[in-house]
């Protein structure tokens, strides 16, 4: 009983906590991608100076503030936030029927493979 428990708690867990996060984000205008690029840039301070490192936080909250709700990148950050970032913390591959299973285990193209050949390759194989 309590392996099944465990199974349903994380089933649920990685179902709901991406969109319990994106909830509390959007409070604040924010989504995962802005709230990511600003935290990143801030914690690589470049030099000790205090000048130096407030030029730098300036620079995080506006390049994070970009890609936040109401910024010019406003629809890229929401886009990243939901399709990529969501489905990387869930391990989500995309839209995945039984063909696609048997053709990944043979050794086919999965969804991000395909998409990244698709654009880059131009389709060819």
């Amino acid at each position: 009983m309590t392996e099944w428990a465990k199974k349903q708690y994380n089933a649920y867990y990685n179902e709901y906590m991406p969109w319990i996060e994106d909830k509390y984000l959007e409070w604040f205008g924010e989504n995962k991608t802005s709230y990511t690029a600003k935290e990143k840039l801030k914690e690589t301070k470049i030099t000790g100076d205090k000048n130096v490192d407030a030029i730098q936080d300036g620079v995080a909250e506006g390049v994070g503030g970009q890609f936040s709700n109401d910024g010019l990148l406003g629809g890229v950050g929401n886009t990243t936030s939901k399709e990529g970032v969501n489905r990387a913390e869930r391990g989500d591959t995309g839209p995945v029927d039984k063909e696609d299973i048997g053709k990944k285990a043979e050794g086919g193209k999965g969804w991000g493979q395909t998409l990244s050949g698709g654009l880059v390759g131009g389709g060819k194989k």
